[in-house]
């Protein structure tokens, strides 16, 4: 125990020391975490008590999944129905294949080819959305599109860790025990949650102590009815004597109703189940500090897993898996984005956001060498794989603006195969003298005004569902990326009186700033930042006022509190109109959010 006690100290200080050293260079944790394994494993030898860790890391998977669960609610999906659940699955589809037939030629079995198949499908969301946290991004279009096909991915993720267990040995009967199986499991958990649970922590909310607790046994309660739910099943069967699919006369069909799914799967189906309680916010926020510390032990383990020395059976696989993450993958992403209808900026920052392998793919890796069905030096590629793209993610989206101006920006393919292209309303008769970019939140409310003063304007969007929002109402309208030259000479800037842009990327305004000033120097250019910086950046550039969101939100707040305080009934009516104007926005769905890009 002492020994334990020791070892599990080095792991942490050598985590936390690893941990601190990539925030400095400004890189992201999990690598450090694996590195820190690697050290304190194969290369210094450190921890030999690799049971216990192993142990503990599956307690990380179990909360990592909880959690995973927990923010996985059905209105996350809805918002962005048609490409990340249908552009999604072709895309997993796709790349699946594409990853089989890789693999095929790099000369893996037929289970490790499926099982690295999935490792490079897949995209993390812990790395992604932290990145576009960074980067004050999550509301935007591309965002919406990543959390969407992200949220789709772990759902396969999980369905893909449940099948790999049988995946050898499966056939038609097999198969439908485990559906069997699954379609129990999931309806003992519905009744559960409303009939026991939901009553459960009704009670508890009133404890922030007893909140915790309950929230961790539900998690490791569901986790050990999923890996027992078989043998609960085949108990009741025999007890009844009910002869499923021939059951009493197969031994293997016996074998495989008898054996659960994994305490992964549990958890996760318990955080899906906790999902739509009112209280799910501060679960999440109580078990993620668990959910941090296992999780850190559990990319820790990978790396007390992983060899030092790269022999060329895992090399030359490495090599080729990275160039099929790195340049395949978005591409694939970008094309089928492009299918969707999205302009090619946006297609372009949702398919290099996912330049990376997942949590997930480490999990099911993790899963195939316990389940004896992979080799080690799969998982050596794997941990590999993910040091390197998720380290290139970094840099890729830091650098995404001059990435996609270099090289992307004159790719004509894209802009052809977009069935958007041609969307617009803009009848010759009507000549705008007041343009707006970018029909978000601001826009919404520009545009709102403008038509209640009568005023000719013409509304630019990389949004699909705002343009034909826009041609439903009849304004006059153009898809397109203001970054994008040929929209802009499109705009016919020489008779514009006002461009008013609720885009708050730098460099898109500053280019319409030049463009609008060098044509008609007379016309007034109202543009968007971010921070004070950007702004004065701007007015350097040549606008004549730039909106600050926050600081109008500000000061708009300050101006209410000066009436309230004249006039206490007149909270009341703005209240009113308030919800009134909230519920008109969420009707027309998301095109209304805060965006640093178009959208």
């Amino acid at each position: 125990m002492a020994n334990f006690v020791l070892e599990l100290s080095a792991l942490i200080i050598l985590a936390t020391s690893f941990g601190f050293i990539a925030k400095v260079l400004k890189q992201p944790l999990i690598p450090g975490y694996i590195l820190a394994g690697i050290i304190i494993g194969p290369v210094l030898g450190l921890v030999t008590n690799s049971e216990i860790i192993a142990g503990m890391s599956e307690i990380g998977i179990a909360f990592f999944l909880f959690v995973i669960g927990l923010e996985l609610t059905v209105t996350k999906l809805k918002d962005v129905l048609s490409v990340s659940l249908l552009g999604g699955t072709l895309q997993i589809l796709t790349l699946f294949l594409f990853g089989l037939w890789t693999a095929y030629f790099l000369g893996f079995s037929n289970i490790e080819m499926i099982y690295l198949a999935l490792v490079v499908t897949f995209s993390s969301t812990m790395v992604v959305v932290k990145l576009l946290s960074d980067k004050k991004e999550l509301d935007t279009l591309h965002a919406r599109i990543i959390i969407g096909i992200l949220l789709l991915e772990d759902v396969f993720a999980v369905f893909a860790l449940s099948t790999m267990s049988i995946i050898e040995n499966i056939n038609p009967a097999i198969f439908l025990i485990a559906l069997f199986k699954g379609a129990i499991f999931l309806l003992g958990t519905i009744v559960i949650i409303v009939y026991v649970m939901q009553h459960l922590f009704k009670f508890a909310a009133k404890s922030q102590e007893l909140l915790l607790l309950l929230s961790l046994s539900t998690c490791f309660f569901f986790s050990l009815m999923a890996v027992n739910i078989g043998q609960i099943i085949a108990y009741l069967i025999t007890s009844f004597n009910f002869d499923f699919l021939g059951l009493s006369s197969s031994p293997q069909l016996l074998t495989s109703l008898r054996s659960g799914f994994s305490i992964a799967i549990g958890a996760f189906v318990a955080g899906v189940g906790l999902a739509n309680l009112p209280y799910n916010i501060e679960i999440i926020s109580k078990v993620r500090p668990l959910k941090d510390f296992f999780s850190t032990i559990f990319y820790v383990s990978l790396g007390l897993s992983i060899g030092v020395k790269f022999g060329e059976n895992v090399l030359v696989p490495l090599i080729v898996l990275t160039l099929f993450v790195v340049l395949l993958k978005p591409f694939v992403i970008m094309f089928i984005c492009t299918l969707f209808g999205y302009a090619k900026k946006p297609s372009f920052q949702t398919a290099i956001s996912l330049t990376q392998i997942s949590e997930f793919s480490l999990i099911i890796i993790a899963q195939g060498i316990i389940l004896g069905q992979i080799k080690n030096d799969v998982l050596v590629i794997a941990i590999a794989l993910s040091i390197i793209t998720i380290s290139s993610t970094s840099y890729l989206s830091k650098y995404e603006d001059w990435i996609y101006n270099k090289l992307f920006r004159r790719i004509m393919l894209f802009d052809k195969l977009s069935p958007s292209k041609n969307l617009e309303y803009f009848p010759e008769k009507i000549k705008s003298n007041i343009i707006v970019i970018g029909y978000n939140r601001i826009g919404y409310s520009v545009v709102d005004k403008l038509k209640k003063l009568r005023k000719k304007i013409l509304v630019v969007d990389f949004n699909p569902e705002a343009i034909r929002a826009l041609i439903a109402q009849k304004i006059p309208c153009i898809y397109g990326d203001i970054s994008d030259l040929e929209i802009i000479e499109r705009l016919e800037l020489k008779g514009v009186k006002t461009i008013i842009s609720t885009v708050s990327d730098l460099a898109d305004n500053k280019l319409l700033i030049t463009k609008l000033k060098h044509e008609n120097n007379k016309a007034v250019a109202i543009v968007t930042a971010l921070d004070v910086p950007e702004a004065l950046e701007l007015y350097d550039a040549g606008a004549d006022y730039v909106i600050l969101p926050h600081f109008i939100g500000g000061e708009h707040v300050s101006l209410l509190l000066e009436d309230f305080s004249k006039n206490i009934k007149k909270i009341l009516k703005i209240k009113t109109a308030h919800i009134d104007e909230l519920q008109k926005r969420h009707s027309f769905g998301n095109h209304h959010h805060m965006n640093r890009n178009i959208g």
